[in-house]
């Protein structure tokens, strides 16, 4: 969520970033700032009367040490009539603050000054990308018809069991997961991020902290008989841990990671994009996040894209970087690279990581501050990104691997799955 005074201190600018995403929120800006000029204006004359009411009090008690009993019976009277007009005060109160937190929440967060500008992803800006695509045999096949030939993936299976985008993996597809997870786990650790295993489920709160709530609530699944909804990523329960909480800034960054299955209902997806492992309801995915001091974060975020694309190249897949453009931004984030893999039988680039900085819109919703020596809190940073999602990554390994007498398994993850080839 943006701070109130950014906004007050320069709207103009504020509308002007916004368009980058194109967002127009002229009408919204023009509406925060007159509740929060009624606010304030509230909460003064609150704060005034409160003072008023606290010095008759005093005049009341000295009054009646003093004998002067008429004298204190009619400021009392007085001060009970004030009571009215502060219970009054702190109605309106409270429905500014209520009216102005709605508002707020309608706002995405500001792009950085690097985002590029653009309507949709195909304006995204390509940093890097291989120099020359994969070939594959004329017999070469997609994903999901290897799947079925070396029956590791069951599709079908999966639609008994719980509905389309719910795969079953078999034998050496289950094998191979894990083995993604342990390496994916072990590489993060390496690099100096401390694991941790989250819970799957989140309260409404942690929803919010992070930005899925109010904004992607359809997308979610929600246990209602309980009111949690299962996670669309592990940097919802992650970066929650730190919720509330004010940190020393000479600990920062700190760095975690954990494995998680993911939810997502993906509500409005069909057609050839959903076929296979391309888009599923329930997928596994290990993430990574940093909570960061201001004045680091975008050479973290640097750093955090690099350690994804060393991923990529230690799995020889064929991928690109992409600095994301207004239009194609998720709501909270202020800056965002994906990295894409080359589907070489599907012949299309497909996501399997977004590396965002969100700067200090999550951290505001958490109360998330760091201190620097006895200086007041400030906000942190948050960033996280995918490291990696696991779908995609599979999908790519089993069309891009493939040889007449079955699928190479990347040297790195021999030592996880036990075996060089499925056949």
């Amino acid at each position: 969520m943006l701070q109130v005074n950014i906004i007050r201190e320069d709207p103009d600018k504020v509308i002007e970033r916004l368009s980058v995403k194109n967002f127009d929120a002229k009408e919204i800006i023009g509406q925060i700032i007159e509740l929060d000029t009624g606010r304030r204006a509230t909460q003064t004359e609150l704060d005034q009367l409160l003072s008023h009411q606290n010095t008759i009090a005093k005049q009341v008690g000295e009054l009646f040490k003093s004998g002067k009993q008429a004298e204190a019976n009619d400021l009392k009277n007085k001060s009970i009539a004030l009571k009215d007009e502060v219970k009054k005060l702190h109605d309106l109160l409270h429905k500014y603050e209520h009216d102005l937190h709605q508002q707020m929440v309608l706002l995405p967060n500001c792009p950085s000054e690097k985002v590029p500008s653009g309507k949709s992803a195909a304006d995204n800006e390509v940093i890097y990308s291989i120099d020359k695509l994969p070939e594959l045999s004329s017999e070469a096949q997609p994903h999901w018809e290897l799947a079925s030939k070396y029956d590791i993936i069951d599709f079908e299976l999966g639609v008994k069991i719980s509905g389309a985008g719910f795969p079953v993996y078999k034998g050496k597809g289950a094998r191979l997961q894990r083995a993604l997870i342990s390496w994916f786990l072990d590489r993060a650790g390496e690099s100096g991020y401390t694991e941790v295993q989250p819970p799957i489920l989140i309260n409404e709160a942690s929803g919010f902290g992070t930005g899925q709530l109010p904004d992607k609530e359809g997308q979610m699944y929600l246990v209602g008989l309980d009111n949690l909804y299962l996670i669309p990523t592990a940097e919802v329960p992650i970066t929650n841990i730190f919720r509330d909480e004010i940190i020393d800034a000479a600990t920062l960054p700190l760095k975690l990671t954990g494995y998680t299955p993911c939810f997502r209902r993906e509500a409005g997806s069909y057609g050839k994009d959903v076929r296979g492992l391309n888009r599923l309801h329930q997928f596994d995915k290990v993430e990574i996040v940093q909570i960061s001091h201001p004045d680091r974060s975008y050479d973290i975020l640097e750093e955090m894209k690099d350690y994804v694309v060393s991923l990529l190249k230690d799995l020889n897949l064929p991928f690109r970087v992409l600095k994301l453009c207004g239009g194609d931004m998720s709501f909270a984030s202020a800056l965002t690279y994906d990295m894409e893999v080359w589907s070489a039988a599907q012949e299309k680039w497909l996501e399997v990581s977004s590396v965002s900085n969100f700067e200090t819109f999550q951290s505001n919703r958490l109360k998330l501050r760091y201190r620097e020596h006895n200086e007041k809190p400030k906000l942190a940073h948050t960033l996280n990104g995918s490291a990696l999602a696991l779908p995609r990554i599979v999908a790519a390994i089993l069309e891009n691997n493939q040889t007449s007498s079955g699928i190479q398994i990347p040297e790195v993850l021999v030592p996880y799955t036990q075996f060089e080839k499925i056949d």
